[in-house]
């Protein structure tokens, strides 16, 4: 499934079958997703991709290990803070304005694809944590 540009016209009865989320189109320079583990947090930008969904071109994509804007991180930690997760996948669209634009969090994203070494710090981040509980407990 893949994020699609959809016309009010193409919007039908049959809307009412399935699931959809809907939001407006944002016009955006890059992609940004953000991997929190415990209090660690790995911003990654996304870079080279044409139309709306970067996962269609992954031999076209660039990343790049980014600091994330403190409103931002702030407010990452709230979400997950708020319903109680250590661990989210939260994807950004990034504007010529730098407006972070958020989408969606995936409490159980993936990252394993990204290029080294961001998957090794993650799983770093992943064995600290899982460490820290072991010896809380």
């Amino acid at each position: 499934m893949w994020t699609q540009t959809v016309a009010p016209d193409e919007i039908s009865a049959s809307i009412n079958h399935a699931a959809h989320l809907f939001q407006r189109q944002v016009e955006k320079i890059a992609d940004v997703r953000v991997t929190v583990v415990g209090d660690k947090i790995f911003p990654v930008r996304i870079d080279g991709a044409s139309g709306l969904d970067w996962r269609r071109h992954y031999p076209e994509l660039s990343y790049s290990l980014i600091e994330a804007p403190s409103p931002i991180a702030g407010a990452i930690r709230a979400y997950l803070d708020r319903l109680g997760l250590i661990f989210g996948a939260f994807d950004f669209a990034l504007t010529r304005e730098d407006e972070w634009i958020f989408l969606e969090c995936n409490p159980n994203g993936q990252w394993a694809w990204f290029p080294e070494p961001i998957p090794a710090r993650i799983a770093s981040a992943i064995a600290d944590h899982l460490q820290l509980a072991k010896d809380r407990a």
